[in-house]
């Protein structure tokens, strides 16, 4: 081949090949802004998904609420938490609690004339000769003063064995402020056993929904005093009486997902509250206090609340 001819075509190859490189180089550039673009929408997509808060747009009628993780312990809402606020008959949780100390829940016990006068009725009748365990499933199902008026009056003697300090015929309540002491709540004080209003401006009882929801974590570890409050109407009765079903006036059990524990309260002076303990999925569970609401109110605020923790969990 003629040398000139050969240079020419060694000359076209070298521009194919950089030709063929060149174009390789614009796809391959365009391929990695395309997949930069398609990256960064994704990120965007992400960062947007991750940044999501359901709790943003809640629009509660309760004065106060709180919701706490209790399996990362961390607070997933908080609106005005720390506000004092009028306890009604979520009073009855610390009760339980305190009266749980000194009695078991198979004795039993009986119904005064003054337990049902200073409750109000509360469901109950004057020589009723109640078990333990059942009358503390109808005190804090029926939500019932009467029930809260006699397992005070119950525990007084023996509280008063342990405390000297307690005053008579006040020891649980006694007790019940003590326990809130020894938790470091501030803002939680109790005047009577029930939470009944006292007069038409003082309460029974105050306290903040954050400090009540360590009284609820406490409750946890002693779930089987607390357990027949996820039931909508258990039957329960005095041993001299027919047994009969009792409505749970937790109107909101239905829309909450593993409820272990659910205390309504409502007053004059407090408006509607509820408080819960729930397990949605297992080795997730989470406390929920609502106050300061209507007597509806609260249940259409704890709902909002469950949908914006369903949300919230599946987002992480």
């Amino acid at each position: 081949m003629e040398p000139e001819k050969e240079f020419e075509q060694r000359k076209v190859k070298r521009w194919l090949i950089v030709g063929t490189l060149s174009l390789a180089s614009l796809l391959a550039m365009g391929a990695y802004s395309m997949y930069s673009y398609v990256g960064d929408a994704r990120g965007v997509e992400y960062a947007a998904a991750a940044s999501y808060d359901p709790y943003a747009s809640l629009s509660l009628e309760a004065k106060s609420a709180y919701v706490l993780d209790l399996s990362m312990n961390s607070v997933a809402y908080e609106k005005n938490a720390d506000m004092q606020l009028p306890l009604a008959s979520l009073t009855k949780v610390p009760l339980v609690l305190a009266v749980s100390e000194v009695l078991s829940v198979d004795e039993l016990v009986q119904v005064s004339r003054g337990a049902v006068e200073r409750g109000e009725g509360g469901g109950l009748g004057t020589g009723d000769t109640w078990r333990v365990g059942d009358l503390i499933d109808f005190t804090l199902t029926a939500s019932s003063n009467a029930g809260a008026e006699v397992l005070a009056e119950s525990a007084d003697t023996r509280l008063r064995a342990i405390y000297p300090d307690a005053p008579i015929g006040g020891a649980a309540v006694w007790r019940m402020n003590k326990l809130a002491d020894e938790l470091g709540l501030t803002e939680t004080y109790f005047l009577n056993p029930s939470g009944l209003d006292m007069s038409e401006t003082q309460p029974g009882a105050m306290g903040s929904a954050r400090e009540f929801s360590v009284f609820l974590a406490g409750a946890l570890k002693k779930l089987d005093l607390f357990d027949g409050t996820a039931r909508t109407d258990p039957y329960l009765g005095p041993l001299n009486g027919d047994k009969k079903g009792t409505e749970n006036t937790n109107d909101a059990i239905p829309a909450i997902p593993g409820l272990l524990i659910g205390k309504t309260g409502y007053t004059d002076l407090a408006g509607g509250n509820l408080a819960i303990v729930f397990e949605p999925e297992i080795g997730k569970r989470y406390v929920a206090v609502v106050m300061g609401s209507s007597y509806e109110g609260r249940f259409r605020d704890m709902e909002a609340l469950l949908e914006a923790v369903r949300v919230g969990s599946k987002a992480r």
